[in-house]
């Protein structure tokens, strides 16, 4: 009878899923999850794109707007996407990710009919061709740039602000190794479409405002804010990043973070690194609980002692810790 039941409600959920995209409901644009800046205001002006080229589309969002977002949000008038975590039955175009553990946890049941992303390539795999926008840069601000240029849409001056301020948000002011020619040329084209006439000014203004909660917030909450899931090799694992003006703010709060590492760690992690990143010294304290304290040293060429080392010139998780951690875990 459970065998039976289990497949009535698979059935129904397909049935379900059919009507929906039979309906002609609207393409969902979506971040990844624990969205910051770049996930959320990408997924806004791609579902404006899609709409002006006159397909229907609405941006969501797999978690709230964190304070930096917020302030972008704010000083630019744009509307914050809804919260949605499911997206079965949907067509669905990913934003800023292609690995299922940054998705939402019921995309096999959606239809993926695009992406863009400037990370590594994931593991999402699709049974129809799609439209695909990765390139090696900053941010995906970056790319949807080209994409409206590309389509010959007008940028809107609020989306130009919100795009400006995700690839500054993503390269760290345009200090991180991640930045291109490219996203410095788009930055500052962006900038004046949006009346910013200060961009490193306007920069460290939103970075301050991501800041503000900082010294007050559980630490289990900042863990989460800019948290990324992977599996490596067979094995989960957990990358976070806090970024800030000073680590003056995030040092005193150090063995509350290592304390939220190790309850996560216990919900089925093999290893769970922090990076506290000082975007003015332009490093980060690195911050590492795995089950083989060699894999730290085998990612990143450094001694592993107690919990922490501090790496001068690690800022990137995408470009200087991810690579790493994927070859010393194969």
């Amino acid at each position: 009878m459970k065998t039976i039941n289990k497949w009535l409600s698979s059935l129904a959920l397909l049935l379900a899923s059919c009507v929906a995209l039979a309906a002609g409901e609207p393409m969902l644009v979506v971040g990844h999850k624990n969205p910051d800046t770049d996930a959320i205001i990408s997924a806004i002006a791609v579902a404006d794109l899609k709409a002006k080229m006159g397909v229907a589309a609405v941006p969501i969002a797999q978690g709230l707007p964190n304070p930096e977002t917020r302030f972008v949000l704010e000083t630019f008038q744009l509307k914050a996407p809804a919260v949605q975590t499911s997206v079965a039955g949907r067509e669905v175009f990913l934003i800023d990710h292609s690995d299922y553990p940054l998705a939402p946890d019921d995309l096999k049941k959606a239809e993926v009919v695009g992406l863009v992303d400037h990370h590594k390539l994931g593991g999402i795999t699709t049974d129809k061709p799609i439209e695909v926008w990765v390139f090696p840069v900053g941010s995906s601000g970056t790319i949807i740039t080209r994409m409206y240029d590309a389509a010959g849409v007008p940028i809107p001056k609020a989306i130009a602000g919100g795009m400006a301020s995700a690839i500054l948000s993503d390269t760290q002011i345009l200090k991180s190794p991640t930045t291109t020619p490219e996203d410095r040329v788009t930055v500052t084209r962006l900038a004046k479409l949006a009346g910013i006439e200060d961009v490193q000014a306007y920069g460290m203004k939103m970075f301050e405002a991501g800041n503000a909660e900082l010294k007050s917030a559980p630490a289990k909450d900042l863990l989460q804010r800019d948290f990324k899931a992977f599996v490596m090799n067979g094995k989960k694992v957990g990358v976070a990043q806090l970024e800030a003006v000073s680590l003056a703010m995030l040092t005193p709060r150090k063995d509350e973070l290592l304390k939220a590492m190790a309850d996560l760690k216990g919900q089925g992690y093999q290893s769970v690194f922090l990076m506290l990143t000082d975007i003015m010294q332009g490093g980060s304290d690195f911050l590492f609980l795995p089950d083989d304290a060699a894999i730290v040293e085998s990612a990143l060429g450094v001694k592993a002692q107690g919990s922490s080392v501090w790496i001068p010139g690690l800022v990137s998780r995408k470009k200087q810790v991810i690579p790493g951690l994927e070859k010393a875990f194969r």
